[in-house]
């Protein structure tokens, strides 16, 4: 078998999922999780029916305390450093579903200060980060979010409300536990040590605003799992429920690569990306066909190497039976790269376009979902 290595930090090689549920300890939502949550949602995701959010922690015990009465709410968010990538809304996408079914509340974390303190570029300075935060915030938004429901809030600008619960984190941390858990050395500056404290409290601060204990589900990419194996052990001890956890596989890259990686922009496409650069990177993404049209009808290809289909499966053909369709065509060579290409690029310019559209309508209105300090 192929090793590979997942961090918070970086992905290398070919991801196994079922032997990275066995690493991290985590659960399969398995077919009967599936059928529990489709039947008190009245419905299901694409995205749980495709497996990409495979894996669980507490997820069943969640469902147990809302069956009871007790709503849940939904904390998630993103590390600004740059332009959103597609892949950077799995999340996103995941939770603005649950808010819209089960009426969850919705906190979103931006995180201004982590990549300022773990990334040595020095062109990423605090403020610039902060610009980037508020435009992560509005990309966000204009997916759907209800504004009465759902709470941004971004770490430098509501440290009021946030250091006092995260140092009630930090007192059960201990730079031991970090050193295993990240692989932090004695170069490690100590904002670094701190931060996962402040990531911490969005999995118990609804519990603390509201001064009872509320529920948590926390969707994430798998990578992100460690911060949260040391949240769940400190929210206990200081009397809040653990979160419980709904872990996403990696939108692969064009060039295929196991996950779709900001800093890589040939390999990614950024929601600030031009019709004409989206119809560039997807004419230069990896396919799984033949190396000739005349092979790709006689043999076929497989859409599980390729990019292009992996696109379709994870965000732009939500119907099963036309995704089949496609997969099919990609099978026994009825359809070319070129034609799979056009018709990608197609989708991912209509649904860019009217999520700028939506963004520019939000614009200016911002202060109706960010949280109070």
């Amino acid at each position: 078998m192929q090793d590979f290595n997942v961090t918070p930090y970086d992905v290398e090689g070919k991801v196994d999922y079922d032997e990275l549920v066995k690493r991290f300890g985590v659960s399969i939502i398995d077919n009967a999780m599936e059928e529990r949550i489709k039947a008190i949602a009245g419905d299901e995701h694409f995205l749980l029916r495709r497996k990409i959010f495979f894996s669980h922690r507490d997820l069943g015990w969640l469902l147990d305390q809302y069956e009871k009465g007790k709503k849940f709410y939904v904390y998630t968010g993103i590390a600004p450093s740059g332009t959103m990538t597609i892949a950077h809304l799995l999340p996103f996408t995941m939770a603005l579903w649950l808010q819209e079914k089960f009426g969850a509340d919705v906190y979103i974390q931006i995180p201004d200060e982590e990549k300022f303190l773990t990334k040595k570029d020095p062109c990423l300075t605090l403020e610039k980060i902060n610009g980037f935060a508020h435009e992560d915030a509005l990309s966000i938004a204009a997916l759907g979010f209800d504004p009465k429901k759902t709470k941004f809030y971004i770490d430098t600008e509501n440290a009021n409300t946030l250091y006092k619960q995260a140092i009630r984190v930090a007192k059960h941390i201990t730079f031991s536990q970090t050193k295993d858990a990240f692989g932090f050395g004695n170069d490690t500056n100590i904002g670094a040590l701190f931060y996962t404290s402040l990531q911490a409290v969005g999995s118990f601060l609804k519990s603390a605003i509201d001064g009872r204990n509320v529920p948590c589900l926390v969707p994430l990419g798998i990578d992100q799992d460690v911060h949260f194996r040391l949240a769940r052990d400190v929210t206990e001890k200081i009397g809040y429920y653990k979160p419980a956890i709904m872990h996403s596989k990696f939108m692969p890259g064009l060039k295929g690569n196991p996950k779709m990686s900001a800093s890589d922009p040939d390999n990614t496409i950024y929601l600030s990306d031009s019709r004409d650069t989206v119809t560039k990177k997807v004419n230069r993404a990896i396919t799984g066909q033949q190396s000739t049209a005349e092979l790709q009808k006689k043999y076929g290809g497989d859409p599980e190497k390729c990019a292009v289909c992996q696109y379709y499966k994870y965000f732009f053909e939500p119907s099963d039976e036309k995704l089949a369709k496609i997969f099919a065509a990609e099978r026994d060579g009825s359809m070319l790269a070129g034609e799979h290409k056009a018709d990608l690029a197609k989708r991912i310019n209509a649904m860019l376009d009217e999520h700028r559209k939506r963004m520019e309508a939000l614009r200016g209105r911002m202060d109706e979902f960010m949280l109070k300090d």
